[in-house]
């Protein structure tokens, strides 16, 4: 198994992502961004051949370079947009209005998070105020029916059990509902609503003088959810910050434009846009943020996209703060969202983002779509960000353009944000035994399964920087892992059991005390969070 594909299956278990359903936290990788609304209202399109030309039509209008549409008129809707770059897409109208409802940073349901335990959804948060808040449900509670249907033990897909629970504002559900304790089933009516969702997953302070915020995207609200979050950290005392943008894929290009306006003062640029059919666009701070003064630290990694990229270009390129993790995704392409009647999309690149000093942001897809979609896991694959590349750091950007800042301080173009201080990836311990754990979900489920009815949350809470997962456990963990069919590999579960141990620990807490709970134990031992307090020293 290659050792990139361990590491994007360890990234989606330590960060308990199949924990994120009802609320739809996440944000989705490669989601196009830095677009504007624009209704477009062609004649009903009826079949394939109409929507087609409706949108060589747009393409002929707008789209960023000099391109013969006319003779992509006979090829398929995806295949028509892959042969003009990665990003240009069509979203039917689902995927449309899913895109549009995470950006706005609110979605309409009962405000809970759920997981598959052997074969029955499980409640593992409710948002507090929330819709089901009120109605009485609580964590840990398992949903056997919903209205009438039986979904408990039925088999059935993630999809096909949170579709029925999903609903319109103000429309009501019925769910019947197992509880420990309780003999019967108790029936809840819940009452959907509009939940709010803010794009700051954690925030608090590292030491005395240090705040730590993190923005898992770009979305309506990311600024005035960070203004709230900086103020309460000054009141603590923050002089100094670590802002995380790692796996960040980007949003609305307003949103990145309104976070760097916090960082800068008045009448910087902080990036500028430029198209064929669109003139160049300069966008600049207006001063007056809450963090103008003060040491900062950016963190970026491989998974840190467009406006992501875009604030990050900014804050090096202006001398305004480090940059340290490693080299983000490369996503500099502008789209624009034209709207068709029947509700789906056409996502069209119009322009490409620069930073201040004139650094295109997009990498090269010369090699077509598939070499695109793959070129992050080829750049792990051939050790970018192992102990190795950093070595040979200077062989890899030998052949970017180089471009100086005010300061004197070397920054480099070719395709997404170099940092200023590398953080490189230790694979050794991510084995193939380990990579079947997570796709399996085995210690997700262990967790949920086991763990939870020996660790309460109030020891969590009181011991999350020194408790550690026991012996005791790993004994329960083997059996569990036997007992679900899987043989077990000694000396691979021997060479990966300080990354299980730190797997299992940071799945409790997120279970636990959310997601600001994981982030303060994922970054008791992060190597990214050590290195950004050692340069803000």
């Amino acid at each position: 198994m290659k050792k990139s594909t361990r590491f994007n299956i360890f990234i989606a278990s330590t960060y308990f992502v199949t924990l994120v359903g009802g609320i739809y936290f996440g944000y989705k990788f490669l989601k196009e961004q830095g677009f504007e609304l624009q209704a477009y209202n062609p004649a009903p399109a009826n079949h394939q051949k109409k929507k087609v030309a409706d949108i060589i039509h747009i393409i002929n209008k707008n789209y960023v370079d000099e391109v013969n549409a006319d003779s992509l008129q006979n090829l398929p809707i995806d295949s028509l947009l892959h042969g003009l770059d990665p990003h240009s897409m069509y979203l039917p109208p689902e995927k449309a209005f899913e895109m549009a409802e995470n950006l706005e940073g609110t979605f309409e349901g009962i405000g809970v998070e759920y997981y598959i335990l052997n074969d029955t959804l499980l409640v593992t948060n409710v948002l507090k105020d929330g819709p089901a808040f009120l109605a009485g449900i609580k964590q840990g509670d398992k949903i056997l029916k919903v209205d009438t249907a039986v979904i408990s033990g039925k088999f059935l897909p993630r999809s096909a059990m949170i579709g029925k629970i999903k609903g319109k504002k103000g429309t009501s559900v019925q769910l019947t509902i197992a509880r420990n304790g309780i003999n019967t089933p108790a029936v809840l009516n819940v009452k959907r609503g509009k939940i709010a969702v803010s794009s700051i997953d954690a925030s608090y302070l590292l030491n005395p003088e240090t705040g730590y915020i993190r923005i898992g995207k770009f979305g309506a609200n990311t600024e005035g959810d960070f203004t709230a979050a900086i103020k309460l950290l000054k009141a603590k005392g923050m002089k100094k910050m670590v802002l995380d943008l790692r796996d960040n894929g980007g949003g609305y290009l307003d949103a990145a434009i309104g976070l760097a306006n916090q960082f800068l003062p008045e009448n910087k640029l902080i990036v500028y846009t430029q198209g064929k059919h669109e003139p160049r666009t300069d966008y600049f701070s207006t001063g007056g943020g809450e963090f103008e003064q003060g040491k900062l630290v950016v963190l970026i990694n491989e998974n840190s996209a467009s406006a992501s990229e875009i604030f990050a270009g900014a804050i090096q390129d202006l001398d305004r703060g480090t940059i340290v993790g490693r080299r983000s995704f490369g996503k500099g392409l502008v789209q624009e969202q034209f709207n068709f009647e029947d509700g789906s999309a056409l996502n069209l690149t119009i322009a490409r983002y620069y930073t201040p000093l004139g650094r295109n942001i997009q990498k090269s897809y010369k090699n077509g779509y598939t070499a695109y979609q793959h070129e992050v896991e080829d750049r792990l694959n051939e050790s970018e960000t192992t102990a190795k590349a950093l070595k040979n750091k200077d062989s890899l950007l030998r052949k970017a353009p180089v471009y100086t800042t005010q300061s004197g301080k070397k920054v480099y173009g070719g395709g997404g944000i170099q940092p200023d201080i590398q953080v490189k990836i230790d694979l050794a311990s991510y084995t193939k035994f380990y990579a079947t754990l997570a796709e399996k979900k085995v210690l997700s489920d262990f967790v949920l399964d086991v763990l939870t009815d020996k660790y309460t949350q109030s020891f969590v809470a009181q011991n999350l920087t020194s408790f550690t997962i026991s012996e005791a456990d790993f004994k329960s963990l083997v059996k569990y892992i036997q007992a679900r069919g899987i043989a077990l590999d000694a000396k691979q579960f021997s060479a990966s059991k300080e990354l299980i141990a730190n797997d299992l620990k940071l799945m409790l807490c997120k279970y636990y005390l959310g997601d600001m709970g994981f982030y303060r134990a994922y970054n008791l031992n992060d190597p990214a969070i050590k290195q950004a307090l050692n340069s803000l020293q």
